[in-house]
């Protein structure tokens, strides 16, 4: 079992959590002959001691890459937890509200919408509310408040939304 957590960790960079669901899964797969499993939570533990996992470093790593690409607080909490992390390493990185900005921005930069956005031209205002209830839905579905997502798809220009954006960096 050792062996077999040391070789996944040497590949990949993880979290308590899931290196330990990693070693139960694998458990299940090969079976286990004798009449106590083995400590995978003290295994967990004594790569924890040697650096071996971080999971402050994980939960840095998974957030700023989340956050650069384009996802809210609410998603960056959800995959942390889905990651095995504890409340209080999640709370450590929850963005501030400058970086949701930012991401926001980037995120409707990179789709295409609110100012970014094509204009929708001869189909009328319903055809205009759609695809503004489409990004909205895409932007929460992201992780983004509703508050901000509004402001994203609401912001007449480009230019307007980056200063919001700005507003929260001072």
């Amino acid at each position: 079992m050792n062996d077999l957590a040391l070789h996944y960790v040497a590949r990949f960079m993880t979290s308590s959590g899931k290196l330990e669901a990693y070693l139960k899964r694998k458990l299940r797969e090969r079976g286990w002959e004798g009449e106590e499993g083995p400590d995978i939570a003290g295994l967990v533990a004594r790569f924890a001691e040697k650096g071996y996992v971080d999971d402050e470093a994980y939960a840095r790593m998974k957030a700023t890459g989340l956050l650069a690409r384009g996802y809210g607080a609410r998603r960056v909490n959800e995959t942390l937890r889905a990651d095995g992390l504890d409340e209080e390493v999640r709370a450590h990185n929850v963005p501030a509200d400058s970086e949701a900005r930012e991401a926001l921005l980037a995120y409707v930069r990179r789709r295409k919408f609110g100012p970014f956005a094509a204009p929708v031209r001869d189909k009328g205002p319903e055809a205009a509310h759609k695809a503004r209830e489409k990004q909205l839905a895409a932007i929460l579905r992201a992780g983004h408040s509703f508050e901000h997502a509004r402001r994203a798809v609401e912001a007449p220009t480009i230019a307007e939304l980056e200063e919001w954006v700005e507003e929260a960096r001072d």
